[in-house]
């Protein structure tokens, strides 16, 4: 079974080529920020590509940021154990506490707050305090961190990014 970073990097693949584009053509597109090396390595998934750089890739390809990673049909990102927790109630989303995310000093949480900030910037929510993660923010937080999308719920309980808790 491929790992998520394979199955982001196929599907990045999959996009570029549908748009006509070759590496090189990203890599003039992007103005040298996107080299043809690196982006083939995160085709191939030999390198992980960041929540930002992803979400800037989708703006390159003039794509949904979701239709950069793998569709429904191509399995799941990463499927959970059995002795995890319950999924996530998707269709409700998750709401976070900025506050608290800010005052985190974990990696993870650095890239969940340069995340949310994108979200915020893109709703034009600017409150500050909570920020609901809806599910296909949850898809792209999943495949860029690794992890299931019912993995999420439990890695923000853990980080104690629950708004209300």
């Amino acid at each position: 079974m491929a790992t998520s970073g394979a199955k982001v990097g196929e599907r990045l693949r999959a996009i570029r080529r549908q748009k006509g584009l070759s590496l090189h053509d990203v890599e003039a597109r992007s103005g040298m920020e996107f080299k043809a090396s690196v982006l083939g390595a995160y085709e191939r998934g030999e390198r992980a590509i960041s929540v930002p750089r992803l979400l800037r890739l989708a703006e390159i390809y003039e794509v949904p940021s979701d239709q950069l990673l793998p569709r429904d049909g191509e399995g799941e990102i990463n499927l959970a154990a059995a002795d995890r927790r319950p999924a996530l109630d998707l269709t409700a989303g998750y709401t976070i506490d900025l506050v608290r995310l800010h005052e985190l000093d974990d990696p993870e949480a650095q890239i969940l707050s340069r995340y949310a900030s994108t979200i915020q910037l893109e709703r034009q929510d600017f409150n500050g305090r909570l920020l609901t993660i809806r599910r296909d923010d949850l898809r792209i937080l999943a495949a860029v961190l690794g992890r299931g999308i019912d993995e999420m719920g439990a890695r923000f309980d853990q980080l104690g990014l629950r708004a209300g808790v």
